[in-house]
């Protein structure tokens, strides 16, 4: 399929004859556009030839479109101008692909290497200023050959390799038998579905649009008269490729320049929408986040003014509390004082603090004469001294009733003085009251406000 420099394989003959017809073929209304793309499945992985190894091997995925059908995921697809061009990336895949040597081959390719050419032809009509666009998908595909273990006496990562080459062959026979014979399976009157093993295995499932879509199928064989059974194996499997049935149609599109630039606008349009979308909404999350972040602002400063109103309510409770206490206590004292007003002790006279005593020292003497003459013989010898006169008790009675005035006046004027402290008191606790009063009040109705109040307050 690929040959040597000197012999070159089927398929770089196969492109060096597209770009000699392309070339021959070409007049001013034509023109022509070729894509190519490289690559391998080893193991049943997919592995991009156009790009250098790496180690670990990076493997594409496979995605499947409902238009496009099956396709490789990020695989290299480049355009090529020439013959020389395409031949320069096709000798840089072949460097890339995965080969070993066996008993039956120096150079055994140990994976399926597919190279795909994507020609599109677009005719522009000056006439109707119509353009027509032609495109076309050719798959060359070089398959690795069957192996039998005994043959080539492969153990370990040749052996599993080897397993893998012939699983996927083995599929494709399944898929061209099922393709070409699309009735065996049916027993009975069951007219049940016979259902293609694409999926069975990564090549089969890649090359589905090639082998039972819109396409054209053939299968060239190689054969050698050194090896009668090796031989007789390889035509059976590719007999069958004959009895594939397939309809393929022209994948043409009629567009004019009108429609072409209607398109275009359109695309542009929609574009420009998708863009102002995305910046709106990029604005709109921007302001969203915005909006969350003042929105936990105000519930932090909410929570904070709810633990500050908390605090002061508790403060303002306990000042009440002593003012309570204190008002009582001044109340209990004002009323001692007022009772003590209103209910004054009389003072003690000397008169009579006198006759008590003379009352008691008569009956002193009468319970005891002996004491009597004592006290008179001891009173006779001072007889002649003058008695002392009553003029002192009556001083000290006039001295002891002027000092109970006094501090009766005094006590007056105490309580006077309590009284305007107790007014004062009066009204100030009045006013500490409605101060209060108005501050629990506000506190209330804060509480009462929604939060979207207390947000557009702040």
């Amino acid at each position: 399929m690929m040959g040597t420099a000197e012999q070159p394989g089927l398929i770089p003959r196969t492109c060096e004859d597209l770009f000699q017809r392309i070339e021959a073929s070409e007049t001013p209304d034509v023109s022509y556009n070729v894509r190519v793309s490289y690559f391998e499945v080893y193991n049943e992985h997919v592995r991009d030839l156009l790009v250098p190894r790496t180690d670990p091997p990076n493997y594409l995925r496979i995605r499947e479109s409902p238009s496009e059908g099956p396709y490789i995921k990020d695989l290299t697809e480049v355009t090529v101008k020439n013959y020389s061009d395409l031949m320069k990336h096709m000798r840089k895949g072949d460097t890339s692909r995965t080969t070993a040597s066996t008993k039956m081959n120096d150079t055994s390719s140990r994976s399926h290497a597919v190279f795909t050419i994507t020609l599109k032809q677009i005719h522009h009509d000056l006439s109707t200023d119509e353009t027509t666009e032609r495109t076309a998908r050719i798959r060359l595909v070089d398959l690795a050959g069957s192996e039998r273990a005994k043959s080539t006496e492969a153990t370990g990562q040749r052996l599993r390799e080897g397993s893998n080459i012939n699983k996927s062959l083995t599929t494709l026979g399944r898929v061209i038998a099922a393709l070409a014979d699309p009735k065996q399976g049916r027993s009975g009157k069951r007219k049940s579905r016979d259902v293609v093993p694409y999926r069975d295995s990564i090549l089969t499932w890649l090359l589905k649009d090639s082998l039972g879509g819109n396409s054209k199928t053939a299968m060239i064989a190689c054969i050698a008269p050194s090896d009668y059974e090796e031989t007789l194996s390889t035509l059976r499997y590719a007999d069958q490729a004959k009895r594939i049935r397939t309809r393929a149609r022209v994948n043409q599109d009629h567009l004019s320049a009108a429609e072409r630039d209607k398109q275009i606008a359109e695309m542009a349009e929609t574009i420009r929408t998708l863009q102002l979308s995305v910046s709106q909404a990029v604005a709109n999350r921007r302001e969203s986040e915005v909006q969350s972040e003042r929105l936990e602002d105000y519930q932090q400063k909410v929570e904070k003014m709810q633990r500050l109103m908390e605090e002061t309510k508790m403060v303002s409770e306990c000042k009440i509390r002593q003012l309570k206490t204190e008002n009582e206590a001044l109340r209990n004292h004002l009323k001692l004082a007022i009772d003590s007003l209103r209910n004054p002790i009389p003072p003690v006279t000397i008169e009579k603090r006198k006759s008590s005593l003379y009352a008691l020292g008569e009956d002193e003497e009468s319970e005891n004469p002996d004491l009597t003459d004592d006290k008179e013989d001891d009173s006779s010898p001072a007889s002649d001294e003058e008695p002392e006169p009553d003029l002192i008790w009556e001083d000290d009675d006039t001295i002891e009733v002027e000092a109970g005035q006094i501090e009766a006046q005094d006590m007056q004027s105490h309580m006077e003085d309590l009284l305007s402290d107790l007014s004062m008191f009066k009204r100030k606790l009045a006013s500490d009251h409605e101060r209060f009063r108005s501050i629990r009040d506000q506190q209330n109705r804060k509480q009462r406000r929604p939060l979207s109040d207390v947000m557009l307050n702040e």
